[in-house]
């Protein structure tokens, strides 16, 4: 199994105790096996049956073409809730709105993809697959953000971007006094 993201590492202990996570695109779920052993409940989506297959022992798994169907997870009209989505080496701009839907009040959601830049030193080199600058900070409207990082990481050579954000829990009073998100 691969070792899961550093940054996701950092991270993870902004998700609610035995908070549901949501991993998009999980592959062989080395996020979903970091995550379960933190006591998480986790899902995993993804479109290949033999990632699926490997993820699955770490939590509920569920094939879906997300990028050509409609989304799997709704629950009466709207997208199904989770107290963390995590997101890494995946960009499908037009799911955002989507991944921002499926943050319940008070969740995180934690992401990292390549941004541009990754070109000149592998795959992907598409433009469309490639984050422009400052591109997550303006992608997630509403949602306050606790750490980003836009920049060339070494010694596996990559371009990325990397944010943490929380969806407000400003009905639940949970907000005041400020809610503290430990860095």
């Amino acid at each position: 199994m691969d070792t899961p993201s550093a940054w996701v590492q950092r991270w993870a202990h902004l998700i609610r105790p035995h908070g549901a996570v949501l991993d998009i695109a999980c592959g062989h779920g080395r996020h979903m096996q970091f995550l379960a052993a933190r006591g998480h409940p986790v899902l995993g989506l993804d479109r290949s049956p033999e990632a699926l297959s490997a993820a699955a022992a770490w939590g509920e798994v569920q094939a879906a073409d997300i990028e050509n169907e409609a989304w799997p997870l709704m629950q009466d009209d709207s997208p199904r809730q989770f107290d963390a989505v995590v997101v890494t080496n995946y960009l499908w701009r037009a799911l955002f709105p989507v991944m921002l839907a499926s943050l319940a009040p008070g969740a995180v959601l934690i992401y990292e993809t390549f941004a541009a830049g990754n070109e000149t030193v592998g795959k992907p080199s598409r433009p469309d697959f490639l984050l422009q600058p400052g591109e997550l900070l303006s992608a997630f409207p509403g949602l306050r953000v606790v750490a980003y990082e836009d920049g060339y990481l070494s010694p596996s050579p990559r371009f990325v971007q990397r944010l943490v954000a929380v969806k407000s829990d400003l009905d639940s009073g949970e907000n005041f006094p400020p809610a503290q998100y430990p860095l």
